[in-house]
């Protein structure tokens, strides 16, 4: 044991803290970073001139704190979900934080806390039992099925079981890139209702989802414990931001008023959250490329011979390979580096740009004669069509 864990175990740490490894995903400078699901093409310089001018702005009134429940900004992210979506919505219905762990957080000091149950079903994001740790909630690790995708019976099935107070969906899911139907979501919802479980539709990566029409944003109409977060990570390409939010009843966002902290969205935040939704189309100009660039790659990983599972997202998980680790430090070599999420034989891998894509396929087309297993897994899915 070193020193420095010696020193954590010593504290009077909550026990179910012990023992946690905090969240992490490599931070290596490669000329190819392809491992934590960015937007890799850069902000257009006329979005960054914006953000300048609104942080500008903004900078003057830094003696005062910002405004404390971000109206203006809730009603440009309402603009903004009525329109793509088209789901009539107000600022009442909406409430941003520090990225969306910060929205799951709250949901979770709202609702969970010692004694309540949040149910997800894995292998999904894995900063949902770290978030349950954190807030000193129960949490229950459902199953999928063999090819990771989830059924209304499974689901219905998994909350009678467990009785969870909250319920965690991943659509897309992270990391297997798998959407979800509409009749899983209403399933859950209705198993949920004899338990008043609060069920949250975690869409992080919708805006690059095959079909549009299937956010779970349509089906909060009368589910009063319905909650669909989002963020503007990822097709915003506003990693660095740290922007998320949710939709919900109003009755929701005054739950997570009682525990978000005093002006916990900070004046500059704001100001360059609204500079991009001023913004919108040309920042999300660069999804149809990445759904190109996605599509591209499980063309190419079919053709070699991996077992690839249809995406909904900017990434792609794929299966069939001999060793994780080993391909995995093969691509670091090559100054490639894409995620092992510690599911033998797969990995998963950001569609990037084009250029970057070029290289990621180009270097697998080198390495899979020794990195193919001798036959790809049992649960790989069909292709979708490209």
């Amino acid at each position: 044991m070193s020193e420095r864990l010696k020193a954590l175990e010593s504290l009077p740490l909550r026990d179910n803290l012990r023992g946690k490894v905090p969240y992490g995903a490599p931070q290596v400078s490669v000329p190819y970073a392809l491992n934590v699901n960015e937007n890799t093409h850069p902000l257009p310089p006329s979005v960054v001139e914006a953000i300048v001018a609104r942080v500008t702005e903004a900078a003057h009134g830094l003696n005062r704190y910002p405004d404390r429940d971000a109206v203006q900004l809730r009603a440009a992210l309402a603009s903004y979900l009525t329109e793509r979506a088209e789901v009539e919505l107000s600022e009442d219905e909406v409430w941003a934080a520090n990225g969306s762990n910060e929205i799951l957080q709250q949901i979770l000091q709202a609702f969970g806390g010692p004694g309540r149950t949040l149910l997800s079903f894995g292998p999904t994001y894995s900063m949902y039992p770290l978030l349950a740790a954190g807030t000193d909630t129960i949490f229950a690790s459902g199953e999928r099925e063999a090819d990771f995708t989830l059924t209304a019976e499974s689901v219905t099935r998994q909350i009678t079981l467990h009785q969870p107070n909250i319920v965690f969906l991943a659509s897309p899911n992270n990391p297997t890139a798998t959407a979800l139907d509409a009749e899983v979501i209403e399933a859950a919802y209705a198993a949920g209702e004899q338990f008043s479980s609060m069920i949250v539709v975690d869409e992080a990566y919708a805006e690059f989802a095959r079909d549009q029409s299937a956010s779970a944003l349509a089906l909060l109409s009368g589910r009063p414990r319905l909650i669909v977060t989002r963020t503007m990570s990822k097709a915003f390409g506003l990693a660095g931001a740290r922007l998320g939010y949710l939709a919900a009843s109003p009755a929701v966002v005054d739950a997570l008023q009682l525990v978000r902290l005093p002006y916990h969205l900070s004046a500059v935040t704001q100001a360059v959250a609204l500079a991009a939704l001023e913004h919108t189309d040309l920042l999300l100009g660069t999804v149809d490329d990445i759904r190109g660039q996605r599509d591209r790659i499980v063309a190419e990983l079919a053709k070699l011979g991996f077992g690839v599972h249809a995406s909904d997202a900017n990434f792609v998980f794929f299966d069939g390979v001999r060793d994780s680790a080993a391909l995995f430090q093969a691509l670091l070599d090559r100054g490639i580096l894409i995620r092992d999420v510690g599911i033998p034989g797969t990995l998963r891998v950001t569609a990037g740009t084009a250029e970057e894509t070029g290289a990621f396929l180009d270097a697998m087309r080198d390495l899979a004669p020794q990195h193919l297993a001798a036959a790809p897994q049992a649960h790989t899915l069909s292709l979708p069509t490209l």
